[in-house]
């Protein structure tokens, strides 16, 4: 466990420092936490020029399963430990994605353990190229390890990232994968393998596009759409995302857990976008089952 988790730990510091170097070298906020129930993590946020509310975070907790946590993994509740790094970053400007990482470890006393993860784009407006490049780069980290992780981990991202209430995808999608086990379960490395370069593949796939999409020239109304747009993700985050519930559930550090809230985010009544507007063709591509390449 502790190697994972100091993996982790490394692979937030060095995240942290590429986007820091990417948005004019302005620094994080470093806060470290206990948690009281045992482990703790360290709470890194970045208020930038290109990035206006970012969080990459790291927890490694432990402590007993409660009985409503343990029926919602659908597992017996004991003793477990969990690790990992989990990212979401708000840009400024709205013609910048927003993008969600999370790369997880969890294991309980009875010797069951999986990995878990995902890493999705979110734009307030979509543009194909930022999405095809997005998704090239997933397949390519995908087909290195198994052939099948592509296409298995995006149709589960498109099922996962959807807002049923709004019948749309959340964004472009990307990958989604949850308790992810080696063929041989002993042999943990072969899926540990396979969440580092996920994680590692992080900061290629997202400071290229936002350095393009940072100097893009916006009005009112679009920073307006960003708004909506990032209301739409606190929906998502706050009634469907199981992460979410889980950390608070477990009576995880809510300031850390909720660090995914955009800055600023509204919710107007029965918003109408124009025909043939760029509002339209992002709303008409926030659909499952997109090829994006």
């Amino acid at each position: 466990m502790n190697h994972i988790s100091n993996y982790f730990k490394s692979l937030q510091e060095d995240i942290c420092q590429q986007l820091s170097d990417a948005d004019d070298c302005i620094p994080f906020i470093v806060d470290a936490w206990k948690r009281p129930e045992g482990g703790g993590g360290t709470s890194m946020v970045l208020n930038g020029k290109k990035i206006e509310k970012g969080g990459v975070m790291f927890s490694a907790v432990e402590g007993v399963l409660n009985e409503k946590a343990a029926k919602g993994l659908n597992i017996q509740a004991g003793d477990f430990f969990a690790t990992g790094v989990s990212i979401v970053l708000h840009p400024t400007n709205p013609f910048s994605p927003i993008i969600h990482m999370n790369v997880r470890y969890f294991e309980m006393d009875n010797g069951l353990w999986w990995f878990g993860g995902g890493i999705d784009l979110t734009p307030h407006y979509i543009d194909p190229d930022d999405a095809i490049f997005f998704h090239t780069g997933l397949k390519k980290v995908c087909d290195l390890h198994d052939p099948s992780f592509y296409p298995t981990f995006k149709t589960w991202a498109d099922d996962y990232f959807f807002l049923p209430h709004r019948k749309e995808t959340r964004g472009v999608g990307g990958i989604f994968f949850d308790r992810l086990v080696a063929a041989k379960r002993e042999d943990k490395e072969a899926s540990f393998d396979f969440v580092k370069a996920v994680g590692e593949s992080f900061c290629s796939l997202y400071i290229p596009i936002l350095q393009r999409t940072f100097h893009h020239p916006f009005n009112d109304l679009n920073k307006k759409w960003q708004y909506i747009r990032r209301g739409r993700y606190v929906e998502f985050n706050l009634v469907w995302d199981k992460g979410t519930k889980f950390g608070l559930e477990t009576n995880g550090r809510t300031e850390s857990i909720l660090v995914s809230m955009p800055p600023m985010a509204s919710w107007e009544y029965d918003h109408q976008v124009e025909n043939g507007s760029p509002e339209e063709f992002t709303l008409s591509h926030l659909k499952k089952g997109i090829n994006w390449i």
